[in-house]
């Protein structure tokens, strides 16, 4: 597999994630509700599935540095999300907007390295 396939098809994954992560914050953000747990799920696989391509492309074959700034900031996002999923959203307890912001605002920096990234080993 090349690495522009991988960052192609990770940043798909990723984008469809971040719509369920918008989703999601908007619902918390705009009220006290929490979000439904199965668009949580699904955030967090889709999420997880992508973050896993591009270790498993940083560990074979190689990514770009941009991509591989992307990967941190991802798995620090996922840290984030862990700890809003096992901390929070399980035991059933108001997610901190703050920290909703937070892994959010650090998903967003780690998808526009990766677009760029992916932007730019393009095939022609």
């Amino acid at each position: 597999m090349e690495p522009a396939t991988i960052l192609r098809t990770a940043t798909i994954l990723l984008a469809i994630a971040a719509v369920g992560g918008l989703i999601m914050a908007g619902i918390r953000l705009a009220s006290d509700r929490q979000p439904p747990v199965a668009l949580a799920m699904l955030h967090g696989f889709l999420a997880a599935a992508a973050v896993t391509l591009l270790l498993y492309g940083a560990v074979t074959i190689g990514l770009p540095s941009m991509a591989l700034g992307a990967l941190a900031l991802f798995l620090l996002a996922a840290a984030g999300g862990a700890i809003l999923n096992l901390n929070y959203h399980w035991k059933q307890v108001p997610l901190p907007k703050w920290l909703v912001l937070v892994h959010g605002l650090v998903a967003v920096a780690g998808f526009l390295l990766l677009l760029s990234a992916t932007w730019a080993t393009r095939a022609p």
